[in-house]
C-alpha cells in the first residue's frame, strides 16, 4: 500500500456523529483523518459567536472530539486535516496546542488563513482557497493541519499534493482527487447515509460507517470503508454523492475544474468502487466568496385547523393576524396533512404556518407571537396552536461573490510559526457560465404503461447552495436511462413539482452516471438561514419527485439493486 494514500473522513458537518473520529482511528489503517465542519449556515453560526466573543469563531467539538484521539493519532501517525478554524484557525490551533499540553502530547500544528476578507457591511466574508495551503503543512511536517473556508474537498486534495508531489499542472489527478474529495466530504452519505434505496443497504441503513479514500498516484481512488462498519459502498451510493450539491458538468475548483462528465465508476470488491478517468482543465481565475449578513429578525407560529373548512378556517386566521400586527413581512403557509373521514385528530387536521420577517425585533417578537395566541377563543372552531409565545430571533442572509485570485492572502503557518505565502494558480482559465445543453426531444408515448411512483425505477439526491437548490436524480439500468433521458424534462420537472414551475432551472446530463441534475434557481429565496421553506435545504426535494405517481413504461418493472460491476450496482 506504500503507492496508496488513505484518507478517511470522520465529520460531514458541525454536529456529524460525535464518536466518528475515535470509530474511525480504531477501525482500521489510515493515514490522514479529516474533519469537514464548514457549510454556508456554520459560518453565520460561527460569526454569531463570535460577535460575543472575539477568541471564538471555530467549532469548538472538536476539541471535545479529539480529547480522548489525539493521542492515538498521533501514537498510529494518521495526520489530521479539519477546516473546523471556521473563522478562527489560529484560535483552534492554539487551542489544539493547550489541549495538546495538557495531555502531555508534543504535536505539531500548522494552519491556514488569508480566506477572510475585510467587508465591513459584511458579518463574514470568505474565500473558498485551494489544497496547496493544507500540502505545504504537511510538508513541513505537521500532525495536525487547521483551516478556515476552504472548499470541502481540499481538505483530501491537499493530502495528496503532499504525498505525491503533484504541482499545478498535474490538473487530471488534482481533478481525481477532488473527487474523492467531495465524495468523503459528506461523512456517511456515500457509504448509505440518506440513499434512495436505504432498505436494500445490509444493516437497513441503521449506522453507516465513515468511509476512505485510497487515492493513487494519478489520481484515480477507490472508495471505501472500515471492515464491519454499516451501510454499504457501491456505485449506487456513490453516484448518490457525486450528485449532492453540484451544478453543471464543469465541477470550479480554486486549483481545478473538474469535469464530472468523465467520471468512471466501477465496483472493486465488496465495499468498494474504483473512481478514474477524471479529466481537469484550468481553475478560473476568480475565487468565490461566501457573504454572511445579519437580514433582520424573524418568528413563527402554527396553527391546528382541524376537520372541515379548512381554506376558511386559514383565511380568518390570515385576516386577524393581519389586522393585529400588518400585512408586511407575513408568511403563510397551509399544509394539507388532513384526510377527510379521520378518526384521529392529528389525521383530521392540517398545519397553517405563519411566519413573519422584519427589521424590527419588537414586532417580531412578542407583538406577533402574543397577537397568535391571543386568537385561541377568538377565532375558528377548534382553534390550537403548536407553538408558545416567543421572541423573535436574528437571521442571515447568504450570498456569493468572487474576488480575482490573486487578490487573496493566501498564507500557510507553518508548525514552526513561519508564514509562507501561497501563490495563486499561474495557469487560468476565465470562468464562463455553463450553458445547459438544449433540451432533449421529448419521448414519444409508445406502448402500455404502468401506475407507479418515479422512484421505483430512480434514484435522487438533493441540496442546497445559497438560494438555489440542485436535483440529481439517476437511473438504475441502461433501459431505464434511456426512458428517464427524454422523459425527465424541466418542462415535466414543473408539472411534477410546481413550485419550481416560476423559477429557472438548469437541465444538465451526465450519462456516464446514467444521471440529470436539475438546479433550481431561487427556490430557497436568500439562503437556508433566512428560508421559512418547509425544507429549507431542499434535502427532501429528491424524496419528494420519487414519490410523484406517473405513468411509467410497463416493460420497465421496479428494478433490483444492480449487479456488482454495473453503473449502479
Amino acid at each position: 500500500m506504500s503507492g496508496v494514500l488513505r484518507i478517511g473522513n470522520a465529520s460531514g458537518f458541525y454536529g456529524d456523529r460525535f464518536t466518528a473520529w475515535r470509530e474511525m482511528l480504531d477501525g482500521g489503517e489510515l493515514d490522514v483523518l479529516t474533519g469537514d465542519y464548514l457549510a454556508e449556515l456554520t459560518m453565520l453560526i460561527l460569526g454569531r459567536d463570535r460577535l460575543r466573543d472575539p477568541a471564538l469563531g471555530y467549532a469548538r467539538t472538536l476539541l471535545r472530539q479529539l480529547e480522548g484521539c489525539l493521542g492515538t493519532a498521533l501514537d498510529r501517525g494518521v495526520r489530521i486535516v479539519t477546516n473546523a478554524g471556521g473563522l478562527n484557525p489560529a484560535g483552534l490551533a492554539a487551542a489544539l496546542g493547550s489541549l495538546a499540553d495538557r495531555l502531555g502530547l508534543t504535536v505539531r500544528i500548522g494552519y491556514v488563513e488569508g480566506d477572510a476578507l475585510q467587508r465591513p457591511d459584511a458579518l463574514t466574508a470568505n474565500a473558498y482557497l485551494g489544497a496547496f495551503g493544507i500540502a505545504a503543512c504537511l510538508d513541513a511536517g505537521a500532525d495536525v493541519v487547521v483551516t478556515g473556508r476552504v472548499t470541502d474537498a481540499s481538505l483530501a486534495v491537499g493530502p495528496a499534493i503532499a504525498r505525491f508531489g503533484w504541482g499545478r499542472d498535474d490538473l487530471d489527478a488534482l481533478a481525481g482527487a477532488t473527487v474523492a474529495g467531495h465524495l468523503i466530504e459528506c461523512g456517511a452519505q456515500v457509504t448509505g447515509g440518506n440513499f434512495s434505496f436505504f432498505t436494500e443497504l445490509p444493516d437497513g441503513g441503521h449506522r453507516p460507517g465513515f468511509p476512505i479514500a485510497e487515492l493513487h498516484p494519478d489520481g484515480s481512488s477507490v472508495l471505501t470503508k472500515h471492515p464491519g462498519t454499516g451501510g454499504a459502498v457501491t456505485v449506487e451510493t456513490v453516484i448518490a454523492q457525486l450528485l449532492y450539491e453540484v451544478g453543471g458538468p464543469a465541477y470550479l475548483g480554486p486549483d481545478v475544474v473538474t469535469r464530472l462528465d468523465t467520471v468512471s465508476l466501477t465496483a472493486d470488491g465488496p465495499d468498494r468502487v474504483r473512481v478514474s478517468g477524471v479529466r481537469g482543465t484550468p481553475p478560473p481565475d476568480t475565487l468565490k466568496v461566501g457573504v454572511n449578513n445579519l437580514g433582520g429578525f424573524r418568528n413563527s407560529m402554527t396553527f391546528v385547523l382541524c376537520g372541515l373548512d379548512i381554506p376558511a378556517k386559514a383565511a380568518l386566521v390570515r385576516g386577524q393576524l393581519e389586522e393585529a400586527v400588518g400585512k408586511e413581512g407575513l408568511e403563510f403557509t397551509l399544509a394539507r396533512t388532513d384526510h377527510p373521514d379521520a378518526t384521529e385528530t392529528e389525521a383530521a387536521s392540517a398545519l397553517l404556518h405563519v411566519h413573519l420577517r422584519d427589521g424590527d425585533k419588537a414586532r417580531t417578537g412578542r407583538a406577533f407571537s402574543a397577537a397568535a395566541v391571543e386568537l385561541a377563543l377568538a377565532s375558528y372552531p377548534g382553534c390550537t396552536l403548536t407553538t408558545l409565545p416567543g421572541d423573535a430571533t436574528p437571521y442571515g442572509v447568504f450570498t456569493a461573490d468572487f474576488v480575482p485570485q490573486d487578490a487573496v492572502a493566501h498564507v500557510a503557518v507553518l508548525p514552526g510559526g513561519e508564514r509562507v505565502p501561497i501563490a495563486p494558480p499561474v495557469r487560468t482559465a476565465h470562468a464562463v457560465e455553463e450553458v445547459p445543453p438544449p433540451a432533449p426531444d421529448p419521448l414519444p408515448v409508445a406502448g402500455p404503461t404502468r401506475r407507479g411512483p418515479l422512484g421505483e425505477l430512480v434514484g435522487a439526491r438533493s441540496g442546497d447552495k445559497g438560494g438555489d437548490a440542485n436535483l440529481g436524480v439517476w437511473a438504475r439500468t441502461d433501459a431505464t436511462w434511456a426512458w428517464l433521458r427524454g422523459w425527465l424534462t424541466v418542462e415535466r420537472l414543473a408539472w411534477l413539482l410546481p413550485e419550481t414551475a416560476a423559477l429557472t432551472v438548469e437541465r444538465y446530463e451526465l450519462p456516464n452516471l446514467r444521471a440529470v441534475n436539475f438546479v433550481v434557481r431561487g427556490l430557497l429565496g436568500q439562503g437556508v438561514a433566512a428560508s421559512t421553506r418547509f425544507d429549507p435545504q431542499a434535502k427532501a426535494l429528491g424524496e419528494l419527485l420519487r414519490s410523484q405517481v406517473v405513468d411509467l413504461p410497463a416493460d420497465l418493472p421496479p428494478a433490483p439493486a444492480a449487479q456488482p460491476g454495473e453503473v449502479g450496482a
